[in-house]
């Protein structure tokens, strides 16, 4: 994953005049490995009796791997089926004080290499065993399993002295 572009977030006049200094990624990197819950947050498919466009948002556990967040699911959960019909979705942690918003894109993550299950199974592990989860490597060899990949990030750990923006590149 190459590094990302660092800017400001846009603000109205007011909110934040002089910010002092940027977060690094390498600190935002860190949140998102150690966080246990991330919100997912779609956009459900238009039905009859609904349009398209009403936000659906969810906690999930999940495991921040190579710059991604992998998290698992059934496809025919509600989140499931929004992002087959629609992948951009937005990823938050728990802490609104020390914010991290990310928006991005999911998909199915298919049946993962075994050097890739091998590493999603420490990592769930690590995090969740004392939860009663703890996947083997070949646990998503039937699906099940999603990559979220971030196309930009905004976050900040004092609102009015770091807000900062990430830009990634398309991959």
């Amino acid at each position: 994953m190459k590094p990302p572009k660092v800017t400001r977030p846009k603000f109205p006049k007011g909110y934040v005049d002089r910010p002092v200094s940027y977060l690094t990624w390498d600190w935002v990197a860190a949140q998102l490995t150690e966080s246990k819950n991330y919100w997912l947050c779609s956009v459900r498919p238009p039905t009859p009796q609904a349009p398209a466009g009403r936000p659906h948002v969810i906690p999930r556990w999940g495991v921040f791997v190579d710059g991604k967040v992998y998290y698992d699911g059934s496809p025919e959960t509600r989140h499931g089926r929004n992002i087959e019909s629609n992948p951009f979705i937005s990823v938050h942690l728990e802490n609104g004080t020390e914010a991290i918003m990310l928006e991005g894109t999911s998909r199915p993550a298919g049946k993962p290499s075994l050097e890739l299950g091998k590493r999603l199974s420490q990592e769930y592990k690590k995090k969740y065993k004392d939860l009663g989860y703890a996947p083997e490597p070949n646990s998503w060899d039937g699906g099940g399993l999603y990559v979220f990949t971030p196309r930009q990030c905004i976050a900040w750990s004092k609102f009015n002295e770091d807000p900062t923006k990430f830009v990634f590149e398309e991959e």
